[in-house]
């Protein structure tokens, strides 16, 4: 099974040594699910997502992040049209949005008297930021083993404050990405997604760029075959297709302003 799965994640027969384990086979078997069923998740479910969401590393203990869960769908529905009109996140029974959450560590400090300029700093947005994206791994790891399906959503940043607005942030927060979870719809069956090979993107000791244009073909192969397999239409390779999603600020969905946005949500980024 999990050579399989294995030879799904890289496109091409692979096999790996080493203990295989329930937790590889879940994560080897991740692929993202945009087509759920109409079957809730509950409360029960969702604090063992949390649990295994603060499970998660955080950098110095400061526990930078929040997740506000949305069932109602009328908000779901205004969430899908700021994130660029995406269906799922209207039909997905659970949308989490993962926040990086400075506010509260400011309300620590104001407790005890105390300064909290440090806050004002990139670094600790970066430090919140990470902390999110850290929790909402852990917490997508977990949904997948109890039989549900996820697919971030990054387009929660393209209009950051209409976002911050509709689940009423506090100075100080924003939300990174959303994850929608629901039990996935296996009449729409999603596939595993290749990757680039593993020689992309480790190294040992040094980073070698020279070896990238060789794996990036060989990539970009890999890719075009999954592309026919289901039926999809591309346009160009994958180089290409990356290429243009990094060509300039027109191709970022409104992204390129993120900075005077984050300013505005109570981040100074000095």
């Amino acid at each position: 099974m999990n050579d399989e799965l294995l030879t799904q994640r890289y496109g091409l027969p692979t096999t790996l040594d080493g203990a295989l384990n329930a937790t590889l086979t879940t994560l080897f078997a991740h692929r993202s699910i945009r087509a759920y069923t109409a079957a809730p998740v509950d409360d029960q479910t969702l604090a063992l997502i949390v649990a295994a969401a603060q499970s998660a590393s955080s950098s110095s203990n400061l526990q930078a992040w929040s997740v506000v869960a949305v069932r109602d769908q009328a908000r779901k529905e205004r969430l899908s049209v700021v994130a660029g009109d995406q269906a799922h996140i209207r039909e997905c029974p659970l949308l989490l949005l993962w926040i990086a959450d400075l506010a509260r560590l400011r309300l620590a400090a104001q407790q005890h008297d105390l300064p909290a300029q440090g806050l004002d700093y990139f670094e600790l947005f970066l430090v919140a930021a990470i902390d999110a994206a850290l929790a909402a791994q852990n917490a997508s790891v977990a949904a997948e083993s109890l039989g549900l399906g996820i697919v971030y959503i990054g387009g929660m940043r393209n209009r950051p404050e209409e976002v911050a607005a509709e689940i009423a942030l506090p100075p100080g927060a924003f939300v990174v990405f959303g994850l929608c979870v629901g039990y996935p719809d296996t009449t729409r069956p999603a596939a595993i997604k290749p990757r680039l090979p593993q020689q992309a993107v480790l190294h040992h000791e040094r980073y070698t760029l020279a070896t990238q244009p060789a794996q990036i073909e060989l990539y970009n192969d890999v890719m075009a075959a999954f592309y026919a397999r289901g039926q999809m239409k591309t346009h160009g390779t994958w180089a290409e297709h990356s290429a243009r999603r990094v060509a300039g600020p027109q191709s970022l969905s409104g992204r390129d302003r993120l900075r005077a946005a984050l300013t505005l949500l109570g981040f100074p980024l000095k």
